[in-house]
């Protein structure tokens, strides 16, 4: 299959409004500045590149040539430059991927990942991590990786950081790293060009060998994510909706499905493939009518 590079390809063409909403929430709550500043104290971005330099195995053209050259295609693809490095690690059981590394990202793949996944379906998963470079969201999105950590070492400063943690920063921070993942989905389907590919790449994300992956088991899989997207969210307590998504063992792979669905339902997808609409978006203007939940879609913490 010969796929397009996307030349000059912005983030903002293919990003998510959940996503979009959920950042400017969280950049507008009090002390996110000075949770960055700290993050930068403490060298968290050095320390997370030191973590795999000294943990994982380095890939490279000459030892694992195939992976090497599935992520060189995807960062061609997305119009992402200079290459990012690229780590194996050890398998857990689970398809798991990653990025770190604000000034010099790194992405790392495990080796369930490298194993269960076809040469298309690594374009897709290494197209949703290499989004966060296109994004330049890499500091809010490794700001969530390390929260944890960041909240012991807060709560026992003066400048009263650990209380706006405990007021909703923490949450602001899970629910933009969640909307995020929509974009990043998206990205990942530009990647790899194929819907179909998307669709089984989700499913073994969601913990399905090959072997199962059944016409008829992808079909129903289909069915379920555009029944899950067409359900209308307001109905279910937002409490259990947000930490629901701080609970990081779950892939959410059906809600993801149903947006990517939807996307290429709409046509957009389409169009930046054709190569009709690279260029910045405007922002949609406001319908009349449109009730304060409809206007924050996904965003569940602007009333916090």
């Amino acid at each position: 299959m010969t796929r397009k590079i996307l030349t000059g390809l912005s983030s903002k063409t293919y990003e998510h409004p959940f996503d979009r909403k959920a950042l400017a929430s969280l950049q507008n709550m009090p002390g996110v500045s000075l949770l960055l500043k700290k993050v930068n104290e403490y060298g968290i971005d050095r320390l997370l590149r030191l973590q795999s330099l000294g943990s994982e195995i380095r890939i490279s053209p000459r030892n694992f040539p195939q992976l090497h050259q599935t992520f060189v295609e995807t960062c061609q693809i997305l119009d992402v430059a200079p290459l990012p490095e690229l780590y194996l690690f050890q398998g857990t059981g689970h398809i798991q991927t990653y990025i770190v590394g604000v000034e010099k990202p790194l992405v790392g793949i495990n080796l369930d990942g490298m194993e269960w996944l076809d040469p298309d379906e690594l374009l897709y998963v290494f197209g949703h991590e290499v989004a966060r470079i296109k994004s330049q969201h890499m500091v809010y999105h490794q700001m969530a990786i390390v929260m944890p950590t960041l909240k012991n070492l807060l709560s026992s400063t003066t400048l009263g950081v650990g209380g706006l943690v405990a007021s909703g920063m923490e949450l602001g921070l899970y629910n933009w790293r969640m909307m995020a993942r929509f974009t990043a989905d998206r990205a990942g389907l530009l990647a790899c060009q194929d819907i179909e590919v998307a669709t089984t790449t989700l499913m073994k994300l969601a913990g399905l060998p090959d072997e199962y992956l059944t016409t008829a088991v992808i079909e129903d899989f289909l069915g379920q994510a555009r029944e899950f997207a067409s359900n209308n969210f307001d109905s279910v307590d937002r409490i259990t909706k947000i930490l629901s998504y701080t609970e990081s063992g779950l892939s959410w792979v059906v809600m993801r499905a149903g947006e990517l669905l939807k996307w290429v339902d709409s046509g957009e997808y389409d169009n930046l493939i054709q190569q009709k609409n690279l260029k910045i978006p405007e922002e949609p203007e406001e319908k009349e009518g449109e009730t304060p939940q409809e206007k924050e879609g996904w965003n569940f913490l602007t009333s916090w």
